[in-house]
C-alpha cells in the first residue's frame, strides 16, 4: 500500500515553488547576509571613530594647554623686565583682557596659595594654569571652562557621541551633549585599573562601544560614549532600510512573477479550452491567445499549429459528414428504388404475363374483341414500364448534372397540344390550356418540354379534386414566358412542398399509396427546366391546391437570326 501519493502540480504551483527556491529564500539569504555585514562593518567603524575622537580631543586639550603654557611663558619673561608691583600687576590686568576666556593672571609667592587657588577653581569649575617666575614666585592663570570647551570640542560639533573631560580623581571638568543620567551610567561602567596613556574600549553593548584615555600630562581622562541614538540611527536604521529594500524588491519581483504568469496561464488555458474542444467533436474551435511582445514563440507555434489541425481535422469532418450524407441518402435511394420497382414494376409486369399466358392458351377459344382489349392493355403496361425506366435512366444525368438538351426556338401552344394528348388521363378531368397562338417562342428542347408539361398535367390531374379541372395559363412577362399549371386539391403543407422536388417523394404515403407514381416526376421536371436555364416554383394556398410556375426566357430577334 502506497503512503505517499504523487499529485502533479499546476504551472502557477511550479512557477511559486520556482520562485521561492530561486529568488524568495537566496534574497532573504543575501538580506540577511548584508544586514550582518552591514552591521559588522558599521561597528567596527563606531570603535575607530571613537578612539579617533578620543585622540582628537586628547590633541586638542595638549594644544590647548601647550598654547597657554607658551602665553604664560611670555609673560613671564615680559614681567623680568618690569620690577614695580603696581606696574607689573596692571600689565598682568591688560594680558588677561587680551586673552580669550580668561578671567585673570596673578602672581602666588608660595605653592600653598596656587593650591588654594586651584582647588577653589575646581569647585567653581575653571581651569587652573600655572608657570614658574625666576624670582620663585608662581605665574597663575584661571580661565573659563567655557573657553576649554570651545577650543576643544570646535570640530566636534556635529558629533552626536558624548564626550567628558574629567580630572583623575573623577571630577568632570567639561563635556559634550553631557546628559547627567548617561554620565553616570558611563561611570559605573569604567574598570577600576586604567591603562595609560593608550585608548581603551570598554562597555557591554557591542554596538555601543565606550573609549576612555587616561593623561598624564594634564592629568585628565577622556571618555567618548557612543550613545544608542547614534547606534539606531547608523545600525538599526541601515538594517531597516536593507530588510525593506530586500522586502519591496522581493514583492516587485512577485509582482511581474505573478502578472507573467497570470499573462501566460491565460495562453495556456486557451490552449487547454481547445484540446478539451476537440476531445469533445467541437472541430470548430480555434485558439485565440492573447498576443503580445512577451507571448513565448513556443506557445505562438503551438497555437498555430493546433488551429491548422483542427482546421483540417475539421475539413475532414465535414468531407465524412458529407460522405455519410451522401451514404445515407444512397441509401435511401436503393430502399426507395427498391420500393419502387416492387411497387411499380410488379403490376404491370404482372399484367403483361397475365395477359400474354391468357393470348397463348390453346383450351379456349378468344374472340376478336377480347384479344383486342388484351392487347392493348399489354402495351399500355409495356408503355409503363418503359417511361419508368427512361426516369430511373434519367436520375443519374441530373443529379451529375450531365443531361443534355436541344436548346432551340419553341413555339409553346405546339407542345402544350401535344403534351395534352399524351398525358394519361384516366378520371378524363378537364384540361384547360390558356395560350394564345401568337405566344412569343421561346428558348428550350421541344422534346424536353413536352416531357415536362406531360408529367406537370398528370400530377396535377392524378391529385386534383373530383370533377374539376386542371388549368394551364401562359403569360409574358418581361423578357421571360412565364407557364402556370394549376389544380384544386388539399392544401400542401410548406415542408411537405419544398421536398416534392427530392427523388421518390409522393405526397401520399408510402405504405398506402392510392395513386400510381414514382415520386420521380417532379424530380426530373426541375432537373430538365434547371438545364434548359429556366426556373420552376411550387405553390399551394385555398385556391389552388397545388400551382407549379414555369419561367423560360424568350428568343429576341437577333438570337432567331444567329
Amino acid at each position: 500500500m502506497a503512503i505517499f501519493h504523487f499529485k502533479r502540480l499546476k504551472i502557477i504551483e511550479q512557477i511559486a515553488i520556482v520562485v521561492c527556491f530561486a529568488v524568495i529564500i537566496p534574497l532573504t539569504v543575501c538580506g540577511f547576509i548584508i544586514s550582518n555585514v552591514n552591521q559588522q562593518a558599521i561597528r567596527s567603524q563606531l570603535r575607530e571613530t571613537a578612539i579617533l575622537t578620543a585622540n582628537m580631543v586628547s590633541d586638542e586639550i595638549d594644544f590647548f594647554s601647550s598654547t597657554m603654557n607658551t602665553s604664560l611663558a611670555q609673560v613671564s619673561d615680559s614681567l623680568k623686565y618690569i620690577s614695580n608691583s603696581s606696574e607689573r600687576q596692571r600689565y598682568l590686568n591688560n594680558v588677561a583682557k587680551n586673552f580669550d576666556n580668561c578671567e585673570k593672571i596673578e602672581i602666588v609667592k608660595t605653592k600653598y596659595e596656587y593650591e588654594k587657588i586651584h582647588e577653589q577653581n575646581k569647585i567653581d569649575k575653571k581651569v587652573t594654569i600655572s608657570t614658574s617666575l625666576s624670582t620663585g614666585e608662581l605665574l597663575v592663570a584661571t580661565y573659563t571652562l567655557s573657553g576649554l570647551r570651545d577650543e576643544v570640542f570646535h570640530s566636534l560639533q556635529n558629533d552626536q557621541r558624548q564626550i567628558y573631560v574629567m580630572t583623575n580623581d573623577g571630577a568632570l571638568i567639561t563635556g559634550h551633549n553631557y546628559t547627567d543620567s548617561v554620565f553616570k551610567e558611563t561611570l559605573s561602567l569604567m574598570p577600576e585599573n586604567l591603562k595609560e596613556e593608550e585608548p581603551v574600549i570598554f562597555g557591554d553593548v557591542k554596538n555601543q562601544p565606550i573609549v576612555y584615555l587616561k593623561k598624564l600630562n594634564p592629568p585628565i581622562t577622556i571618555i567618548v560614549n557612543t550613545t544608542e541614538k547614534l547606534t539606531d540611527k547608523l545600525i538599526n536604521k541601515n538594517r531597516a532600510k536593507i530588510i525593506w529594500s530586500i522586502l519591496l524588491a522581493t514583492m516587485i519581483i512577485i509582482l511581474i512573477v505573478a502578472l507573467y504568469t497570470y499573462y501566460l496561464y491565460i495562453n495556456i488555458r486557451q490552449l487547454f479550452k481547445g484540446i478539451i474542444a476537440i476531445s469533445k467533436g467541437n472541430y470548430e474551435r480555434q485558439i485565440r491567445l492573447l498576443t503580445t511582445a512577451f507571448t513565448p514563440h513556443e506557445i505562438v507555434f503551438l497555437a498555430f499549429e493546433f488551429n491548422r489541425m483542427a482546421g483540417e481535422i475539421h475539413k475532414s469532418y465535414l468531407q465524412l459528414k458529407q460522405n455519410n450524407i451522401e451514404l445515407k441518402e444512397l441509401n435511401e435511394f436503393r430502399s426507395n428504388l427498391i420500393d419502387t420497382v416492387s411497387h411499380e414494376l410488379r403490376t404491370p409486369l404482372t399484367s403483361i404475363q397475365g395477359y400474354t399466358s391468357r393470348l397463348m392458351r390453346q383450351d379456349i377459344k378468344i374472340d376478336e374483341e377480347t384479344k383486342q382489349k388484351s392487347l392493348r392493355v399489354i402495351r399500355d403496361q409495356s408503355e409503363r414500364l418503359k417511361r419508368l425506366i427512361e426516369d430511373l435512366l434519367t436520375i443519374p444525368d441530373i443529379e451529375g448534372m450531365r443531361i443534355r438538351t436541344n436548346v432551340e426556338s419553341v413555339w409553346l401552344p405546339e407542345v402544350m397540344e401535344t403534351a395534352k394528348l399524351l398525358s394519361k388521363n384516366k378520371d378524363k378531368k378537364e384540361i384547360i390550356i390558356n395560350i394564345d397562338e401568337n405566344f412569343p417562342n421561346v428558348i428550350g428542347d421541344k422534346n424536353r418540354l413536352e416531357q415536362v408539361f406531360v408529367n406537370l398535367i398528370e400530377n396535377a390531374a392524378k391529385y386534383a379534386y373530383p370533377e374539376t379541372s386542371i388549368i394551364v395559363d401562359c403569360v409574358v412577362q418581361d423578357d421571360y414566358a412565364k407557364i402556370y399549371v394549376k389544380n384544386k386539391c388539399d392544401v400542401i403543407p410548406n415542408d411537405k412542398l419544398n421536398s416534392l422536388f427530392e427523388k421518390f417523394i409522393r405526397l401520399d404515403n408510402n405504405t398506402t399509396r392510392t395513386t400510381r407514381g414514382t415520386g420521380l416526376g417532379l424530380f426530373i421536371v426541375k432537373g430538365l427546366i434547371d438545364a434548359m436555364h429556366g426556373n420552376i416554383t411550387l405553390y399551394s394556398d385555398e385556391e389552388w391546391g397545388f400551382k407549379v410556375e414555369i419561367q423560360l426566357k424568350l428568343v429576341k430577334d437577333e438570337e432567331l437570326l444567329s
